[in-house]
C-alpha cells in the first residue's frame, strides 16, 4: 500500500503531465461541443450534468497542472472557456447558446474546487 501511495504522490506532482492532460481535455471538449456527429461515449441524458462533469474535471486538472495558481486566475479562464463554447455554438445551425449551460459550467467549477482539498491531501501524504 505504501508503494501505491508513493506512486500516486509522484503522479500528482507531474505538472507537465497535467498541463498536457488539460490541453487535451480542452481540445476534446471543444470538439465535442461543436461537432454535429454523435459518438457512442458515455454521457448523461441531461446535458447540464455533462457540463458539470466536464468543468469539474477541467478545474481539478488545472489545479494539478498549476498547483500554485490562485482561483482568481483559473475560475475566470474556465468560465470564459465555457462562455466561448456557447458563443461558438450560437453560430452553428445544429447547436444553441444557453446561459443554463454556462451556469452548469460554473457549478462544475465549484464542485472541482470543493474536491481539490481532498486531492491535495492525497498528494501530500506519503
Amino acid at each position: 500500500m505504501r508503494r501505491f501511495r508513493q506512486t500516486l504522490h509522484s503522479l500528482l506532482h507531474l505538472s507537465r503531465l497535467w498541463q498536457t492532460v488539460l490541453f487535451l481535455s480542452l481540445a476534446a471538449i471543444l470538439y465535442l461541443a461543436t461537432t454535429d456527429q454523435s459518438y457512442p461515449i458515455p454521457s448523461s441524458a441531461n446535458d447540464k450534468i455533462n457540463h458539470l462533469i466536464a468543468f469539474a474535471e477541467l478545474t481539478i486538472v488545472t489545479r494539478l497542472a498549476w498547483p500554485r495558481l490562485g482561483f482568481y486566475w483559473y475560475v475566470p479562464a474556465l468560465l470564459g472557456f465555457g462562455f466561448v463554447l456557447e458563443a461558438v455554438q450560437a453560430t452553428l445551425p445544429y447547436r444553441d447558446f444557453s446561459l443554463a449551460d454556462v451556469l452548469a459550467d460554473a457549478l462544475g467549477i465549484a464542485v472541482g474546487m470543493l474536491l481539490w482539498p481532498g486531492i491535495r491531501r492525497i498528494g501530500t501524504t506519503t
